[in-house]
């Protein structure tokens, strides 16, 4: 599709919301209701609770209402309908790769509850792990954060927070029906009684795989999409002894298989858990002690032999403490120490040994407040690990925020920090035919230094914002070009990139209005401009970020009558086109130019409301038809048009409404 056409069809799109505003226009009046909850408290920012509107750092929230009307299935498919700046490509044996505004996923840390996820697919979390199906909200805070979070917070922290319960009891049935034979069934289920609660989330998918590019194109990356099923039980249970101590327990399985091959299906499990307690010592004291387990393992189904030869495993067993102290009247200081134990073996590994690392840490933030409108917030972290030449790390973070009524301002710099992983340190592989990925034990930490500006206004139904950012890397993580080595193999070295430079820009714009006649209209349109500059001597990442991203959502919302109404969406996506140097991955290796053109895909969306209980949604996905004429791994892979048809009955809620008539 051609630039000038994908023009067309945001031109076209944009036209029709114009005319069906203006129509309305001599009807529009403010609604005092924001399009965002600035009151709504976050914690991601500061690992404190505060509000939106509040917090120093720019904070980037998916509510769950949002979540609910995109109808998403994992973190996948939210993400790039929420979010521009962020692509999701493939890599080899269609792993998933994430670029979020210049930093590949091994450089943005996904949080679930605060805490890490064990296990990797191209140095990436496996994300079809983090379904949507009883998630509350997810922050998102771009930019170094490792001064908080420690390794592996160089591009930003995306932090997944679940629901708890909260009613009686409840129970949420949901399903979803898409082209390839796409299936999503889900249901979470929920108890409270007195100081008791308990959140049992479950979730099954399977898809068919699909081809995307016949065998005579031989410019195609890939040429089939792998489907296969997934399933997801999680559980949450909570219990408030005394007033001022919060336990929580939970536990949780994942289980995936790929139809990848005839006779082989990739399989993947993942067994998760951890314990909780928060204590409120005094209006001015607060601890939270934490202990988590995750273990990810890979196995390959022989599927005529009925035999499941496990080949992967990686370990993660944490411990953390955080102590919080309020000072003078707001002044909050913060202290805390992580212990991680990094258990890692794969057949990855020439010995088949596995190896374990351990890293240690000690924080501290503090947060002060000057005067009404001044706020100043730093924060040192020293990190070690037994591992390595990435030894011993100091990581800082400073930023400030001054606030003039509507308006609040933000800079700061913050340090950033990726040390090498036990994989990159250690492998020793055939990947594919005749070329081999060797690890490099002297590699050293990668480090970002972060500098960044923001000013965002929030005034009843607007809100606006624009950040830069400007991030210096030094020893980037990368790896060679293939080379031959002493005995005529050729192989693949992990290296550290000199230096590589990401400018990021940002402008966000979103209001809400509410009509005559009970109609009410949302807008949001966000635009990320992001400039990679990569020193001589690595290889192009598989996800390069695309210079220009833009993504638009309307919600047009009418309640009919007391028992239905609609919200009627649009969301589209426009993504410029990336060029870029790669190598080919058979003999003789050559490097060749790869030109990925630019593209837009629509989704048009109708949420049907039955009362309180049941929404209906309906999806025409890529309604202009989109498909690429070549498969690369940076392609979207879309056949063309897309129907969707999903479901979601709150089952109280039925039963609440049925009493009712009954009683009466």
């Amino acid at each position: 599709m051609k630039l000038t056409s994908i023009y067309r069809h945001c031109l076209a799109i944009v036209l029709v919301c114009a005319i069906s505003l203006g129509a309305h226009a001599h009807t529009m009046s403010i609604d005092t209701t924001s399009y965002v909850d600035m009151g709504e408290l976050v914690i991601t920012a500061t690992r404190t609770p505060r509000s939106l509107k509040d917090t120093p750092v720019l904070t980037r929230v998916i509510s769950r209402k949002d979540i609910a009307q995109t109808d998403a299935t994992d973190l996948r498919d939210l993400l790039q309908q929420e979010l521009p700046g962020v692509e999701f490509t493939y890599s080899m044996n269609q792993k998933l790769n994430m670029n979020v505004g210049g930093f590949a996923g091994q450089s943005v840390l996904i949080l679930v509850d605060g805490e890490r996820l064990a296990g990797e697919t191209m140095e990436n979390v496996d994300f079809s792990r983090i379904d949507m199906n009883n998630v509350e909200r997810i922050e998102i805070v771009r930019g170094a954060q490792s001064a908080l979070y420690g390794a592996g917070a160089v591009g930003g922290v995306i932090n997944i927070i679940t629901r708890s319960a909260q009613e009686p009891w409840s129970l949420n049935l949901n399903a979803r029906l898409a082209d390839h034979r796409e299936q999503r069934y889900g249901g979470v289920f929920g108890l409270k009684q007195g100081r008791v609660g308990n959140m049992l989330d479950m979730q099954y998918t399977s898809v068919d795989n699909y081809t995307v590019c016949m065998d005579y194109a031989d410019d195609c990356e890939f040429r089939r999409v792998y489907g296969g099923t997934t399933l997801s039980v999680k559980d949450k249970l909570q219990y408030t002894p005394i007033d001022n101590l919060k336990l929580t327990a939970r536990a949780g399985y994942f289980f995936k298989e790929m139809t990848t091959d005839i006779d082989v299906y990739e399989r993947c499990r993942d067994f998760s858990g951890g314990l909780k307690a928060e204590y409120t010592i005094s209006k001015k004291d607060f601890l939270d002690v934490s202990a988590s387990y995750d273990q990810y393992d890979k196995s390959d189904f022989l599927h005529l032999w009925g035999t499941d030869v496990l080949d992967y495993r990686n370990l993660q067993m944490s411990v953390r403490t955080m102590y919080n102290r309020t000072l003078r009247t707001k002044d909050i200081l913060t202290v805390g120490g992580d212990y991680m134990r990094d258990y890692l073996r794969t057949y990855q590994f020439a010995d088949g040994v596995g190896r374990v690392q351990h890293t240690g840490d000690l924080f501290a933030q503090y947060d002060c407040f000057l005067g009404k409108r001044w706020e100043v917030i730093g924060a040192l972290r020293w990190d070690c690990l037994s591992d390595g030449k990435a030894s011993s790390q100091l990581t800082g973070k400073l930023a400030l925020c001054y606030k003039l009524d509507a308006l609040t301002l933000r800079g700061g710099y913050a340090g950033g920090f990726r040390a090498p992983t036990l994989k990159e340190k250690y492998s020793y592989f055939n990947m594919v035919g005749d070329i081999y990925i060797k690890g490099n034990e002297n590699l050293v930490a990668e480090r970002s230094h972060n500098v960044n500006l923001s000013a965002e206004y929030a005034w009843k139904n607007y809100n606006l914002s624009a950040s830069v950012s400007y991030n210096d890397i030094s020893d980037r993580i990368t790896s060679t070009a293939p080379q031959q080595g002493s005995m005529g193999e050729y192989y693949i070295q992990y290296m550290n990139l000199p230096s590589a430079q990401v400018l990021g820009i940002d402008f966000l714009a979103q209001a809400r209005w509410t009509l005559d006649g009970g109609h009410s209209l949302k807008a949001r349109a966000n635009y990320v401009f992001t400039r990679e500059w990569l020193s001589q001597g690595g290889m192009t990442p598989y996800c390069p970020a695309r210079p220009h991203s833009f993504n638009l959502r309307l919600d047009w919302d009418k309640q009919w009558t007391s028992f239905y109404g609609t919200t009627f969406s649009v969301l589209g996506r426009v993504l410029s086109s990336v060029d870029y140097e790669t190598m080919q991955m058979d003999y003789p290796f050559a490097t060749r130019h790869v030109h990925n053109p630019a593209y837009t895909i629509w989704k048009l969306q109708l949420q049907n409301r039955l009362g309180k209980a049941v929404s209906l949604n309906i999806a025409l996905d890529n309604v202009f038809n989109y498909a690429p004429e070549v498969y690369y791994f940076n392609s979207p892979v879309t056949l063309g048009i897309n129907l969707m048809a999903g479901i979601s009955v709150d089952v109280e809620r039925l039963w609440k409404n049925g009493k009712v008539k009954t009683e009466r």
